[in-house]
């Protein structure tokens, strides 16, 4: 009976909505028609006075000036209007399109269940209030966190199916975390937030336009810093300096669309089941472990670079690093990296 109540004032207000649209439109249209007679009329004077000098009509140049300021004002003001209604639309359209394809997906996968919906999930933080609602520092903290570790996993298991071996995709000295996937998940999560009731479309161009950064400035000061690169595409059409290229920039944008629509709203979903009454306190806790971890695996790898170019240790706590992580356990957790010969 309430959801009767509701849908009814629903299309009440819909109905008001349309009356008020339908009296504008008609006035504008009205208004269009005026300002077109209007300005003909100014200009066919215009033309006519214009071989005995303008400056003969001032104040005929002076309306005209008038209207043309108007006429921008206007123009901007209804593309505006026309980039709001367009949004407007097309994310009505994609909300009902992904709520029709949920309520398919529930009645066909009974044991799996499917991904929710951004706008559910939207719904269920701010009905809770929860202290990692929106695309705030809390929520981007986990997604980053999430990423770091979620990238491992999966690249890990790519790599067994692949190559029929383990091999070590970590990016830090402690726990399968790589700073990589965490900066990429944050990033795309960052910028692709706003899209995430829009249409795919969206999600794949700024995805593709955000991972190529990512990628190319990772791979730039990796080698800037380190002296080292973990890949390199020279060998790909149409790659840039051999950081990235075009197949991979692909991949990125579809990753884009899987990111906001498929792994986003379950990792949300995740997220929504810690308390509120130590959700915070285990986030600060958290974030300074991977400072931690990452000041000790970046100064541990530029160590091991001055190994590599014979340089001695001159403090204890370079003593500390090559007796902690010598050669042999920086060649396991960092399998791919490649020193770059000077």
């Amino acid at each position: 009976m309430k959801k009767q109540e509701e849908f009814a004032n629903q299309t009440s207000m819909n109905e008001k909505l349309k009356y008020k649209y339908v009296n504008i439109k008609n006035q504008l249209i009205d208004l269009e028609d005026d300002v077109k007679h209007s300005v003909e009329s100014q200009l066919e004077m215009l033309a006519k006075n214009t071989n005995s000098g303008i400056s003969e009509v001032d104040k005929l140049k002076d309306a005209l000036n008038d209207e043309v300021e108007l006429l921008d004002d206007a123009a901007d003001m209804f593309a505006r209007m026309h980039r709001s209604c367009s949004n407007a639309s097309d994310e009505i359209k994609t909300r009902i399109k992904e709520a029709k394809e949920y309520e398919s997906n529930k009645k066909r996968f009974r044991i799996l269940k499917p991904t929710p919906t951004n706008a559910a999930i939207d719904y269920q933080e701010n009905y809770d209030k929860h202290f990692a609602k929106g695309n705030t520092f809390y929520k981007l903290f986990w997604v980053f966190f999430i990423g770091c570790f979620g990238g491992v996993v999966v690249e890990t298991i790519f790599c067994l199916i692949t190559r029929g071996h383990y091999e070590s995709r970590v990016g830090l000295v402690y726990g399968p975390f790589n700073l990589v996937y965490g900066l990429g998940a944050l990033a795309l999560n960052m910028i692709l937030y706003k899209y995430r009731n829009r249409s795919k479309i969206y999600a794949f161009l700024w995805g593709m336009l955000v991972g190529s950064v990512i990628e190319y400035f990772c791979s730039y000061f990796q080698e800037l810093i380190f002296g080292s690169v973990s890949w390199d595409y020279s060998n790909m059409p149409f790659n840039l300096n051999g950081r990235i290229c075009l197949l991979y920039s692909i991949f990125w944008g579809i990753l884009g669309v899987f990111w906001i629509k498929e792994i986003y709203p379950r990792m949300a979903k995740w997220i929504l089941k810690i308390p509120n009454s130590f959700g915070k306190i285990l986030t600060w806790f958290l974030l300074m472990f991977m400072l931690f971890n990452s000041i000790i695996s970046g100064t541990s790898v530029y160590r091991w670079y001055q190994r590599v170019q014979e340089v001695e240790a001159t403090s204890d706590y370079d003593k500390w690093l090559d007796e902690r992580f010598p050669n042999e356990r920086m060649e396991k957790i960092y399998a791919n990296l490649e020193f770059v010969k000077e």
